[in-house]
C-alpha cells in the first residue's frame, strides 16, 4: 500500500494507464495540428479528435457536433452562463453549485442580469416546486449540477429538465462529478448545455467539454480562429482530447461494475465510522449519491487539526477550488450544517483504484486519530 492513501477522487482522479497510452503517440510523432487542413500531420490530429468527439458524445447521448471543447470544466460553465444571458436577463441556480457557477452568476449579476439563488433543503436535494416557482417571463436559462462535488447528491436532472421545457427556459447542467461515473443522457434529461471535464474521471486535467444542444446560441467568450463552430477559438488539445475519449469508452464498458464496487467500499467506511465511534454525523442523504462520496463530520474534533494528524491520508475538507481559502464550506453552510460540525467535515472520495485494504486502513487510522484527539481537547 503506497502512502499517502489516496481519498480525493472529487478533486481529481488518476489517469487511468489506458487513457495515459492512448494520448502518448500525440505528445511525439502525431503532434499535427488539427486545424492544419493541408498536410497528414493535420489530418491525422482532426481524425483522432473526431474520433474522441464522438466517444463522447456517446456517452452523454448526444450528437458529435453537440460537443464543444474547453480546457475544462470552469470554462464550459462560463461559457455556458455567459454565452446565453444578456443584460436584464434572469438566471435561476442553486446555492450549492459549485463556485465556477456561483461566482459566474454573480459577475453576470454585476453586468445587469438578475441572479436567483435557491436554498436546497437539510438533505441537500432541490425543493421543485421553488424550482418552478422562481421561473418568470424574463428567466432564459437555469443552471443546476447533476451531482454535487462535496456532498455526492444527485439531483433530479429529468424533472428540472421537464420544468424548464414546459416553462420554455434552457438547462444548463454541471455534469462534472456525475460524468462517467452514472449514466448520463442528455435527451432523456432535457438538458440544453452540460458541463464535462475529463480529470474527474481517470483522464488528463486541461480538457473539457460543453454539451450544446443543437439550435441553442451561445455568443463566443474567446475570439480567435473560429474553432469549434465559432464557440470557442482556440488551438485544440489533441492529446488530452484523445485521452477523454478513451476515457469515455473505459467509462461506457465499465461504468455498472465499477459503481456497484465502489459504493460497497464506501459502505463498508461508513459503517466502520458510525460502528467504532459516537458522533458521527453524515451530511446529504444517502439514497441519491454518488457511489464513491462519502461527507462526514466528527462532533468535538476540528476539522484542520484531523488532517494535520492524517498526513497518510489524502481526504479534503471540501471542493479543491476553495481549500486554499477562508471560511467553510458554502455547500455545507446552504443545507444547514451547524457551525461546530461545519468546521469538523470530512469529504472522502473513493474511485475506481480505491481498495478493500485501504477502507480498512483508512477506517482504522480516523477511528484511531479522532479519538485521540478528544481525549486531548480540553472539557
Amino acid at each position: 500500500m503506497h502512502k499517502p492513501v489516496y481519498f480525493d477522487c472529487h478533486a481529481t482522479t488518476p489517469v487511468d494507464v489506458r487513457v495515459l497510452n492512448a494520448m502518448l503517440p500525440y505528445f511525439g510523432a502525431k503532434f499535427g495540428n488539427a486545424a492544419s487542413g493541408t498536410h497528414s500531420f493535420g489530418w491525422e490530429a482532426e481524425g483522432a479528435v473526431d474520433v474522441a468527439r464522438n466517444r463522447i458524445a456517446h456517452l452523454a447521448g448526444a450528437a458529435p457536433r453537440e460537443i464543444v471543447f474547453t480546457s475544462g470544466a470552469t470554462e464550459s460553465n462560463n461559457l455556458a452562463l455567459k454565452g446565453v444571458a444578456a443584460a436584464g436577463a434572469h438566471l435561476v441556480t442553486v446555492a450549492t453549485e459549485h463556485k465556477a457557477v456561483l461566482d459566474t452568476a454573480t459577475r453576470l449579476e454585476e453586468s445587469g442580469c438578475r441572479v436567483t439563488v435557491l436554498a436546497p433543503r437539510s438533505d441537500g436535494t432541490l425543493d421543485l416546486d421553488a424550482l418552478r416557482a422562481a421561473i418568470v417571463p424574463a428567466t432564459v436559462l437555469v443552471s443546476v449540477m447533476y451531482a454535487n462535488n462535496e456532498i455526492g447528491v444527485i439531483h433530479p436532472v429529468s424533472e428540472i429538465g421537464g420544468i424548464c421545457r414546459e416553462k420554455r427556459v434552457l438547462f444548463h447542467c454541471d455534469a462534472v462529478q456525475a460524468f462517467g461515473k452514472i449514466p448520463v443522457n442528455v435527451d432523456a434529461a432535457g438538458i440544453d448545455l452540460m458541463s464535462m471535464s475529463a480529470h474527474k474521471m481517470y483522464g488528463p486535467k486541461g480538457v473539457g467539454a460543453l454539451y450544446v444542444r443543437r439550435g441553442v446560441r451561445l455568443a463566443a467568450q474567446m475570439d480567435g480562429g473560429g474553432h469549434e463552430n465559432g464557440m470557442r477559438s482556440g488551438t485544440l488539445n489533441v492529446p488530452g482530447i484523445v485521452g477523454f475519449g478513451e476515457a469515455c469508452t473505459i467509462a461506457a464498458a465499465e461504468m455498472g461494475e465499477e459503481c456497484g464496487r465502489v459504493a460497497r467500499l464506501r459502505d463498508r467506511l461508513l459503517a466502520r465510522l458510525l460502528g467504532e465511534l459516537d458522533g458521527v454525523h453524515v451530511h446529504g442523504t444517502m439514497e441519491q449519491r454518488l457511489a464513491g462520496n462519502l461527507n462526514v463530520s466528527f462532533e468535538r474534533v476540528e476539522g484542520d487539526a484531523l488532517l494535520v494528524a492524517l498526513p497518510d491520508l489524502a481526504v479534503s475538507t471540501g471542493s479543491a477550488c476553495n481549500s486554499h481559502g477562508i471560511g467553510g464550506s458554502h455547500v455545507l453552510e446552504a443545507i444547514g450544517v451547524r457551525p461546530d460540525l461545519l468546521q469538523s467535515a470530512t469529504r472522502f472520495g473513493l474511485g475506481r483504484f480505491t481498495t478493500q485494504d485501504e477502507v480498512e486502513y483508512a477506517a482504522g487510522r480516523v477511528v484511531e486519530v479522532v479519538r485521540k484527539l478528544r481525549a486531548e481537547a480540553p472539557v
